[in-house]
């Protein structure tokens, strides 16, 4: 029997592709550009078919954030890093931000593969402390619909019970649906609340046109309220 030592593999390295990197704040309900709280808990999703580089093979190839552009301060993420189970091509970090101003906010997060290609992501997001309760982004999708829809929208009251009440108006301003729920969720961003266009009385779908929601938010921390238009087909 011969035996071989050294030489060289035959095959030949043709990712260039970085690492698919998705960022979340609190939750994977975060969308980007949302309120967060003070301490926010950053999530990042990685996906990459060589597997991820973990252990900053390569001078600077460390998974990194970079909170504010404090780029002399950046947040090493390699140990925070899991792997899917059984699964060497995907994984998780879960990193628990330090306590934060009021105000928006960047997070710049690069991560490398086995070959040393990388990717990198900006999130940027709103702290709102929790005090007195706070509502934005409040929208129903889709709109316009036919069958039906959902309710979303972003508070400052992570981990609190709110009550949600939504009320639909007719043009005239005629109540034709009414929402209930309790809510409480870790994130900043609303349980999906959902409406099939049926009339609160009659539970037939209602006519084609323009109604007007008013939502209503209440905490311990007070209440919070906006309104919006919605299109039924």
């Amino acid at each position: 029997t011969d035996f071989y030592i050294g030489g060289s593999s035959n095959t030949i390295i043709t990712d260039k592709v970085g690492p698919t990197l998705k960022g979340y704040l609190n939750d994977e309900k975060f969308v980007n550009g949302g309120l967060t709280n003070d301490n926010p808990l950053l999530i990042v999703k990685l996906i990459d078919s060589s597997g991820i580089n973990t252990v900053g093979t390569g001078i600077g190839h460390d998974i990194t954030a970079i909170l504010d552009g404090n780029e002399k301060n950046s947040i090493k993420l390699n140990d925070y890093y899991e792997a899917a189970l059984d699964n060497y091509q995907q994984g998780q970090i879960r990193y628990q931000l330090p306590t934060l101003a009021d105000g928006v906010h960047t997070l710049k997060i690069k991560a490398w593969d086995v070959f040393n290609n990388s990717s990198e992501i900006i999130l940027e997001f709103t702290v709102q402390k929790k005090q007195q309760i706070t509502i934005s982004h409040v929208y129903n999708y889709p709109n316009p619909f036919t069958s039906k829809t959902t309710f979303w929208f972003e508070h400052n009251q992570p981990g609190e019970n709110l009550n949600v009440l939504i009320n639909i108006f007719s043009i005239s301003g005629k109540l034709v649906h009414q929402i209930k729920r309790i809510i409480n969720n870790a994130g900043n961003r609303s349980a999906e609340i959902e409406w099939d266009g049926k009339d609160l009385f009659s539970s037939e779908k209602l006519g084609r046109g323009v109604y007007i929601y008013r939502i209503i938010v209440t905490s311990n921390n007070g209440k919070a309220e906006a309104t919006q238009k919605l299109y039924l087909l």
